[in-house]
C-alpha cells in the first residue's frame, strides 16, 4: 500500500479535530506514522483514521466542550 502523507490541515478536515490538537496528538506519540520536515509536521493518512478510530470507541469527543 503506498502511504499517504497530510499536512496538519488536512489531518484537522478529516477527523474533525483542530489543527492545533493535530498538532499536539504528533507531539505527544499519540498518532503512530507521523514525520517532520523543518517546522512541518505530516500524518500518515492510514495511521491518522486509526487513532480517530480508537478514540471514537474509548469515547474521547472531538471539539470544544459545552456548558451543561
Amino acid at each position: 500500500m503506498v502511504e499517504q502523507w497530510l499536512t496538519v490541515n488536512e489531518a484537522a478536515e478529516i477527523s474533525g479535530y483542530h489543527p492545533e490538537h493535530i498538532r499536539e496528538l504528533l507531539r505527544d506519540g499519540k498518532i503512530k506514522k507521523t514525520r517532520k520536515y523543518g517546522p512541518l509536521w505530516q500524518v500518515d493518512r492510514v495511521s491518522l483514521l486509526a487513532y480517530v478510530k480508537e478514540a471514537e470507541k474509548l469515547g474521547k469527543k472531538r471539539g470544544p466542550k459545552t456548558a451543561s
